[in-house]
């Protein structure tokens, strides 16, 4: 069994959770194939001297073209075979390379997935790693084929030789499916650096002048309030005094009025949603998160209440109404006190924000007893002593809503990549909020959960809170 016909599962490790036993068993189990295999394949001195040279060349050049080159030519310098490669282009036009030439070409033999002979040529199947198809940047023909080797006189070659070569062109197709996805990837890491210029020039950039703009008209607006104090005055001027405009202006002065207040309060909305849009966007498309290819935390101690959970709060106060959601923080219970937490705003911001829209989209109503129908939210928060450790305090912050209880099967899949629970299908969603929530929280130190209750669905999120929180919490 080779690399190419075997279906070794993918791995779900990552640093956090490292590889257990049974991956580990697996290694060694296929350590013990791959001996086994190179035992009965039984190659010559030189064969095997032509696999590690094309391994060691094939890591050695940089260049897609250069590694056409290694695949063709070890054949020609080895064994004195004539060969040509058939490989499906990066720009999706197929590419021919043999020992005088290399380059794109109309005329290219059908990809077949198995081997054959034609017209005197040994054909074979350059196949692409069948665990990892998705990954490249073009779609190959069925069975994974992305090209062909042929090599001539076949009838120079044995059935020994055959497997050979069957070999060879399996370490092709894997060498090549990584080149394609490097080169896939350098683009793609080239085009997210132009991507963040364009974003901080054409975005973030215009956004602060809205912020100015937003000053401008909230002074325009306070011009109203000035000609209705106007107003006021010459009405005061005229008290006593039979005045036929008195009433008149009386009467303009409360239309004035009206205005302004209606205009301001407008604005206020306004305004509140272009503070969130703005702290979303500046925190979401920060140069350092693209240049790490990870979120990175710029951490700074925070009231949590005021800075973090009451905009949002306030923001999603409207979209409660609508739903006929009732605000009940007896229930949550918000302690009077304050906390300051040393923590990224406009992500933690974000992970409220995505808890407050799950509770917009599966808030229901419930009995609460006595024949009564209730649908409300609530959120607070709790100290947990040593709860990091000793001396390292944790914080809880729960957001809960009314609903029917999710079941312990959906439970198992929150804050996993894509998932949505049975009660999902008739709201809008991608599966991405709670994941998000997820990294986020994990980047600060903490630790994420849910809990079922008889009146609804607690989740809830847990920071360190203390002395040490800024110095244990990971970066990634």
């Amino acid at each position: 069994m080779d690399a190419q016909d075997s279906s070794v599962p993918t791995s779900s490790y990552s640093p956090e959770s490292g590889l257990g036993q049974d991956r580990m068993d697996l290694v060694m189990a296929r350590i013990h194939e791959k001996i086994d295999n190179y035992e009965s394949y039984n190659f010559s001195r030189l064969q095997s001297l032509a696999l590690n040279i094309f391994f060691d060349l094939a890591q050695e050049f940089a260049s897609i073209t250069d590694v056409y080159a290694v695949c063709v030519m070890i054949p020609k310098a080895l064994f004195n075979l004539e060969c040509a490669l058939y490989v499906q282009g990066l720009d999706q036009r197929p590419v021919r390379c043999c020992a005088t030439v290399c380059a794109p070409s109309a005329q290219v033999p059908v990809f077949q997935d198995k081997a054959s002979v034609e017209n005197g040529k040994y054909c074979l199947p350059i196949k692409a790693n069948k665990e990892h198809l998705s990954q490249l940047p073009f779609a190959p023909a069925d069975g994974g084929v992305i090209g062909m080797l042929e090599l001539s006189p076949a009838q120079r070659l044995n059935d020994h030789d055959k497997l050979f070569w069957a070999r060879y062109a399996n370490r092709i197709g894997y060498q090549l499916h990584n080149k394609f996805v490097s080169l896939k990837n350098v683009e793609h890491v080239e085009f997210i650096r132009n991507l963040v210029k364009d974003i901080g020039h054409n975005i973030i950039v215009p956004n602060m002048y809205f912020k100015l703009f937003y000053k401008r008209l909230e002074a325009r607006i306070n011009l109203v309030k000035h000609a209705e104090r106007k107003i006021k005055k010459i009405l005061k001027d005229c008290t006593g005094r039979d005045d036929p405009l008195q009433a008149k202006l009386q009467e303009l002065c409360q239309d004035i009025r009206y205005a302004h207040n209606a205009i301001h309060d407008q604005y206020k909305e306004i305004f509140s949603h272009y503070r969130n849009t703005s702290l979303f966007l500046e925190t979401l498309l920060r140069s350092s998160h693209f240049e790490a290819g990870r979120y990175v935390l710029e951490r700074r101690s925070c009231n949590f209440k005021s800075q973090v959970i009451d905009p949002q709060v306030e923001r999603y106060r409207p979209r409660f109404q609508d739903r006929g959601i009732e605000i009940d923080t007896s229930m949550g219970g918000v302690p009077d006190k304050e906390i300051e937490v040393v923590a990224d705003v406009g992500l933690i911001s974000q992970v409220y924000s995505n808890l407050f829209s799950n509770v917009v989209k599966y808030a229901r109503d419930v009995d609460v007893g006595y024949g009564m129908r209730r649908k409300f939210m609530s959120y607070g928060w709790e100290v947990l002593p040593d709860c990091f450790g000793p001396g390292r305090d944790g914080i809880k912050l729960n957001v809960f809503s009314t609903g029917t209880p999710m079941s312990p099967e959906d439970a198992k899949g929150l804050f996993t990549e894509g998932y949505r629970g049975a009660n999902s299908a008739k709201e809008y969603g991608t599966g991405h909020g709670l994941y998000f929530i997820r990294e986020v929280v994990r980047l600060h130190g903490g630790t994420v959960g849910f809990e079922p209750t008889p009146l609804g669905n607690n989740f809830y999120f847990i920071l360190p809170f203390g002395p040490a929180e800024e110095a244990q919490a990971p970066e990634g």
